[in-house]
């Protein structure tokens, strides 16, 4: 359990989020994904890295543990320890997908919620199986953000709907939009995401760096700045008390 990370072909390393059942990932979770993803990005032989979950999971990833913070409100100590490390955490993984050397192909499979949204919305490219569904279900969850990253697979007004109403798209509506490149059954899903990856190993190394930083150099919305511009809402939410009434209802009813 928790992030590994392979090399299954010459110029490829694969980044695996190993967190059963639903890879809700716990504050320590996120920093993992994003030293491995970095790492995975300054390795020398290093052209593409395959971001996916591991084959016990049933999702690419529910996002944040909220159970996590449970516990932590649960044993009266009053703190808000788990709270800030999973919002610098998510910043970390997210920005560790964007600004990784070389680009970055997620693998998704089943559910990619709240933070997997995160992760997914800052990749280079998406390979999904068609059972593949993607959402924010923050507004449940008493919480907000990644609504960056949202607005990089769908357009705006979309973006806004699902992320009022909780609701999710499926992946054949994001490649749609064009933001999934293919969609493939579930059992195709590692060998779809290992072909494109091998496409662009196949380019010159250097090259493929200097293109990642200036695809970045020339993108139209600044992630960084605009979540962390999201996340300031998330902590008045929760200190305004609202967010621990809502994650409240939502542990009593994933009873």
């Amino acid at each position: 359990m928790g992030v590994s990370t392979s090399s299954p072909e010459k110029g490829i390393s694969v980044v695996t989020m190993d967190f059963p059942p639903v890879n809700a990932l716990p504050v320590q979770g996120w920093y993992d994904v994003a030293d491995a993803i970095l790492a995975a990005g300054r390795a020398p032989g290093v052209r593409c890295v395959v971001l996916c979950a591991a084959d016990g999971c049933r999702g690419f990833s529910a996002g944040v543990d909220i159970k996590e913070m449970q516990r932590e409100a649960a044993s009266g100590a009053g703190g808000r320890s788990t709270l800030l490390g999973a919002n610098r955490g998510c910043y970390e993984a997210f920005s560790a997908v964007y600004r990784c050397e070389v680009p970055v192909i997620a693998a998704v499979g089943g559910f990619c919620l709240g933070g997997g949204v995160g992760l997914v919305g800052n990749a280079d490219a998406i390979v999904a199986s068609d059972d593949a569904t993607f959402g924010l279900p923050e507004l449940d969850r008493g919480a907000l953000g990644a609504a960056t990253h949202l607005s990089r697979l769908v357009p705006q007004h979309l973006m806004r709907a699902l992320f009022y109403t909780s609701r999710t798209a499926t992946a054949a509506e994001l490649r749609a939009h064009g933001s999934v490149w293919q969609v493939v059954p579930r059992p195709r899903l590692r060998a779809a995401a290992l072909e494109l990856a091998r496409e662009i190993a196949r380019k010159d190394g250097y090259l493929l760096r200097l293109a990642k930083a200036a695809l970045n150099g020339i993108d139209p919305v600044d992630v960084h700045r605009s979540y962390r511009f999201e996340q300031g809402f998330t902590f008045e939410a929760n200190l305004s008390g609202v967010a621990d009434r809502v994650r409240d209802t939502f542990a009593q009813e994933d009873k």
